[in-house]
């Protein structure tokens, strides 16, 4: 466990460092700068605010999801929240994610399979509603005719952005399809037969290659599978999962209301809300890689790149993307670090993603630690 943390970890900087240069390699620091020091102070307080009645709705949404394991306080699935969120911005290989269930089995008494399982339908509907509204939203705003990002021999342009957006479609679908079979009990327990049996037909005479093949690969796959069809299998009242699409959407609406707010606030920025939110959803698809804590690189990169598509000049793009990370990420920081106070949660219980299941009280859940 501890070398595929540490591996975990150096892989995710290396990603970051990367990333950080190629998405900064083209800029004038001198211009961002001034850019950074032009941005009108006036837009901060709104944006923060936003930020943060987003992240109360996700607690609302995730107390809808938990009802049916008991009547969860908003108080009790707020504070692990806002503390796995800020966990994810300090500390490496998104610790955030198993903190979480975590501190809501030591202040509601939620089992930690249930928590964990309820975190896993939480980011079914966060990536559901990223997909549909990326894909209503993309053919519906202007890309630059001009755009040609050259990537070694291939040109990245406006027909080929089309052309992809296209394909998300058929993911999306894919993705739901997959979620609606993943739910039933035979269809996980069929799939998990052939996923323990893979590495024994691919490696027929090495053993020891064919354990490590079960416990590296497939015993986690086999475990996330079945944590997704736990999440779902938590929300039982459909008017619970049309409460929860519907907030999703408006979660997803006030993030990137306070995305553009502090454009506004930018000489160099001037697109519109659904660009914006566009410019949003692909950091958001860059941030799913591994990265640093915080996601900077990756964040940087998802910015600068979104913002070219829509013809902002790299400077102003990268000045914009570093402002917005920061002011994205303070306010999440300290409302975790007060939501610690709050509950008496220690960081240090979560600085080794690693050592979580060796915790008092949590041993009996160690097959869903693993898969981490």
């Amino acid at each position: 466990m501890k070398t595929r943390f540490v591996l975990s970890v150096i892989l995710s900087l290396l990603i970051s460092a990367i990333t950080f240069y190629l998405a900064l390699k083209n800029v004038s620091f001198d211009k961002v700068a001034k850019s950074i020091l032009s941005l009108d102070a006036f837009w901060i307080l709104p944006t923060v605010l936003c930020v943060m009645i987003s992240f109360f709705l996700r607690a609302l949404r995730w107390k809808i999801i938990l009802k049916s394991s008991g009547d969860i306080t908003f108080a009790g699935a707020y504070h692990p929240l806002m503390i796995g969120f800020m966990i994810n911005c300090v500390l490496p290989a998104r610790a955030g994610e198993i903190a979480r269930p975590i501190i809501l089995k030591r202040i509601e008494e939620v089992p930690f399979s249930t928590g964990l399982a309820s975190v896993a339908a939480e980011r079914f509907f966060d990536i559901l509603i990223l997909f549909m509204l990326f894909t209503f939203m993309f053919h519906s705003v202007r890309i630059d005719p001009n755009l040609n990002i050259i990537f070694g021999k291939y040109h990245l342009n406006r027909d080929l952005l089309l052309s992809l957006s296209s394909e998300m479609i058929k993911i999306g679908i894919i993705i739901v399809c997959f979620m609606l079979l993943i739910v039933s009990k035979t269809f996980r327990h069929k799939a998990s037969t052939i996923i323990m049996r893979l590495p024994g037909v691919v490696i027929r005479k090495n053993k020891s290659l064919k354990i490590r093949l079960e416990q590296n690969i497939s015993v986690p796959i086999v475990n996330i599978l079945e944590n997704i069809g736990l999440g779902f299998s938590v929300i039982k009242n459909p008017i619970e999962i049309f409460f929860c699409i519907i907030l999703s959407i408006v979660i997803w609406i006030f993030a990137a209301l306070s995305y553009y707010l502090l454009s506004l606030g930018f000489p160099g920025i001037s697109l519109t809300f659904i660009e914006i939110f566009i410019f949003m959803i692909i950091i958001c698809f860059f941030i799913a890689l591994p990265s640093a804590p915080g996601y900077w690189g990756l964040w940087e990169a998802g910015g600068v790149f979104a913002l070219t598509i829509f013809g902002i000049s790299a400077s102003d793009a990268a000045s914009f993307t570093l402002a917005n990370h920061v002011i994205q990420f303070l306010p999440v920081i300290i409302a975790g670090f007060i939501s610690m106070i709050v509950t008496g949660v220690n960081i240090k219980q979560f600085a080794h993603v690693g050592r979580i299941n060796e915790m008092p009280g949590d041993n009996e859940h160690n097959g869903f630690l693993d898969m981490n």
